[in-house]
């Protein structure tokens, strides 16, 4: 794998100085920015070419690998907050923005923006749209010229959500998502990201496209199939993306998906570095699987008269 490991656990190259560096107290975090992520669900009976149970699957996407964060893991649609849709009044169902604010341990504001951002993000890069023209609604096909140019226009930022919904005299369906988990970046990372994860099932009348800029394929995808493909090391990923399918694993349908996510713990995990035993410990709390060992000083580089770098034979 190209992160070393017998799994496929994401793990960049420069982590471990970066993380001796936190340790050190020479680097100082990088401030995380808000997002939320989509883990879009369907139940399907049969698989049509072999003729199997597949049961509930998810949608994920693979990241091109010339992306700076997460190259060539699979991941959900999901993104930034746009801070333009914290406070604009728009067609809202389902829970008030209190009852978000509650469940997501932020203001109000904040909540509107988060839940705008799980909904938009799976429109700009899967095609499905949470949202309809009245309260118990939601759009049918989202294909054609005139929904393409708003797509477009909501990627490239030059529309924000807000007024697209107002535009198209859209409700946003917030009953249609459950709070899953929130995971930080960790805070040796260069990109961060405080990243609430949601659940939802495909629209009827819907379908999902490889929308993304950002992706080079798509999949549905049982979530256990997906995190045996990261335990046999060929399926990349970050660990939120295992740790939530391994969680949606437990779901027989979307539907039990969507009511077990009001009991989800909404604690953020953020990864943590300890000395211990002249190593560096990092682990993420609750997730005793990810744990690394990283030496508490970088190996010595090689020379022409040291051609192993200091390694023993």
């Amino acid at each position: 794998m190209a992160n070393g490991q017998a799994n496929g656990q994401w793990y960049p190259p420069e982590w471990p100085d970066r993380i001796r560096a936190l340790a050190a107290g020479t680097l100082t975090p990088v401030t995380p920015k808000r997002a939320a992520t989509v883990m879009l669900l369907k139940d399907t009976d049969t698989d049509t070419d072999t003729d199997t149970d597949t049961g509930t699957v998810v949608h994920m996407l693979r990241r091109r690998t010339s992306m700076a964060f997460a190259g060539g893991a699979y991941a959900y649609p999901g993104g930034a907050v746009d801070p333009r849709d914290d406070d604009r009044v728009i067609g809202w169902a389902g829970p008030t923005r209190a009852w978000w604010a509650d469940r997501l341990a932020v203001d109000e504001a904040g909540a509107q923006a988060i839940v705008c951002a799980a909904v938009r993000e799976t429109f700009e890069e899967a095609g499905v749209l949470l949202a309809g023209p009245t309260g118990d609604s939601v759009v049918g096909d989202t294909t054609g010229p005139d929904w393409e140019a708003d797509r477009a226009a909501l990627v490239a930022r030059e529309l924000s959500f807000a007024e697209f919904l107002d535009r198209r005299g859209l409700v946003l369906r917030s009953d249609l998502l459950g709070a899953w988990a929130r995971w930080v970046t960790p805070e040796f990372e260069s990109r961060r990201y405080d990243t609430w994860f949601f659940v939802a099932a495909l629209p009827e009348g819907q379908r999902t496209r490889n929308a993304s800029t950002e992706a080079d394929r798509t999949v549905w995808i049982t979530p256990s199939e997906a995190a045996a493909g990261y335990d046999k090391g060929e399926l990349l990923m970050m660990p939120p993306t295992v740790a939530t399918l391994r969680a949606l694993a437990e779901c027989g349908t979307a539907a039990e998906a969507l009511a077990a996510a009001p009991g989800r713990d909404m604690t953020p995990v953020l990864a943590e570095a300890r000395s211990a035993g002249g190593e560096i410990v990092v682990s993420w709390p609750g997730h005793d699987e990810f744990t690394k060992h990283v030496p508490s000083t970088a190996p010595t580089p090689a020379t022409p008269s040291d051609p192993t770098g200091g390694a023993p034979a």
